[in-house]
């Protein structure tokens, strides 16, 4: 016998009842139970032991104290000199242009203020003196700068290639709004406008007065280090007048001319950056570019692409120029400097860094000492508790009784969520 099922209108009484309402599933907020949502993931967990631990600081010992060797020895083979030539300005007046037949009026170096490594040891303390005369910018502007001149002597043959930086103290070329200051595609050779620099990084070397932008803008550039390095001459030998020739090409990375390339701009459209402007004409007090003057450029300048890639450290060197193919000769050699860069103004000093280099680069023995400092501790350590384990050793424990030793049943399913009362078997 069947029966009918009367079906309902929808706006009956009895189904807006609510005791006639599909009871409301419960959201859960419990993981799923499966083995890796609960942890019961399989994994390695080492037991450590003294026969497994102790082994480890010898061959950590055995390792790194060669290596530190190594690295010490490498960096002994560098052969430098350093001297700090900020308070030039105070060192005896001398002639702008040297005259063997005049004595000299140079004194020497404070001691402080040099430091040498080389195969023979330095004997003769480096001098310096100081003049002024008149320096010929390429731009055609003539001005007179303090020039400084150090006389040295190398005791010993150098072999190629030998290295020239300049070494800046006390220089945060690291704080974040120098470092942003610039524009990467104004950099490159793109034409950008007033407006265009104003809205990036370039602020407060953006614009000038004039409504110009500034070519190259921002503080980088602006604070580009501007000291000049005449030609190292051979003097008081048979040899003298001979000069050791360094040039500034290949000081930069290969890779930093594509970041740079010749610009669009017209020398009427920008405006040299402040510190650079008393290099150019000066028109209504100002610095500016001509047509005759150009503009910098900044795909082949690699000093400035040098300078360009900051240093991370307060103090820092900078490649300026390079001799790979001659051997610098031993014997007193005369620098002439034109001392432009203001040091002063921000507390910090600046020297010259002739070197050589090996594998591991220039002299830096920091990370030879750090191997050869923590291979010995591991020795020291492994001997130290060697010695306490053979005098009093420790009971160790059962390892058959951790727990992930037992046997366990696993209780991950499958399908990612666990059985519920009402699911039928």
């Amino acid at each position: 016998m069947s029966r009918t099922q009367q079906i309902e209108p929808a706006d009956s009484i009895s189904s807006q009842d609510p005791h006639n309402a599909d009871p409301k599933k419960t959201k859960s907020r419990r993981p799923p139970n499966t083995a890796f949502r609960q942890q019961r993931l399989k994994a390695w967990q080492p037991i450590l032991t003294p026969k497994t631990v102790l082994p480890l600081f010898f061959i950590c010992g055995i390792i790194f104290a060669p290596i530190g060797g190594l690295l010490l020895y490498a960096s002994s083979q560098v052969q430098e000199l350093a001297i700090d030539y900020t308070d030039c300005e105070k060192a005896p007046a001398t002639q702008p242009e040297f005259d063997p037949n005049v004595t000299s009026t140079f004194k020497d170096v404070p001691p402080h203020r040099v430091s040498s490594s080389f195969k023979t040891p330095m004997t003769k303390q480096p001098r310096w003196g100081h003049a002024s005369q008149q320096f010929n910018y390429s731009a055609g502007v003539s001005r007179s700068e303090s020039v400084c001149f150090l006389e040295f002597t190398i005791p010993n043959d150098i072999n190629p290639p030998v290295l020239f930086y300049y070494r800046l103290t006390n220089f945060y070329q690291n704080h974040r709004r120098y470092v942003k200051s610039l524009d990467v595609e104004q950099l490159k050779g793109t034409a950008r406008t007033a407006s265009q620099i104003r809205s990036g990084d370039c602020d407060p070397l953006d614009v000038a007065h004039n409504g110009k932008p500034y070519y190259p803008c921002g503080l980088i550039a602006n604070s580009m280090f501007n000291d000049t390095y005449e030609t190292m001459t051979l003097v008081g030998t048979d040899n003298d007048g001979i000069a050791y020739n360094m040039t500034e090409k290949g000081i930069a990375w290969s890779s930093e001319k594509d970041l740079y390339g010749e610009t669009d701009y017209r020398p009427d459209e920008v405006m040299p950056p402040p510190n650079w402007a008393d290099r150019y004409p000066q028109l209504n007090g100002t610095g500016v570019y001509t047509e005759e003057t150009g503009l910098p450029d900044l795909h082949t300048w690699e000093a400035f692409q040098v300078w360009m890639r900051t240093a991370g450290l307060p103090t820092f060197s900078k490649l300026a120029m390079r001799n790979d193919k001659d051997v610098m000769k031993a014997g007193t050699y005369r620098l002439k400097i034109w001392d432009k860069f203001p040091v002063h103004k921000y507390g910090g000093t600046k020297s010259i860094l002739i070197s050589t280099r090996t594998v591991m680069g220039g002299k830096n023995p920091f990370l030879g000492i750090a191997y050869v400092v923590v291979g010995g501790l591991c020795i020291v350590l492994g001997t130290i508790f060697t010695a306490a384990h053979l005098i009093k050793p420790r009971k160790l424990g059962d390892h058959t009784y951790l727990s992930w030793n037992n046997d366990q049943l696993s209780t991950a399913t499958a399908t990612g969520r666990s059985i519920r009362p009402n699911d039928s078997t």
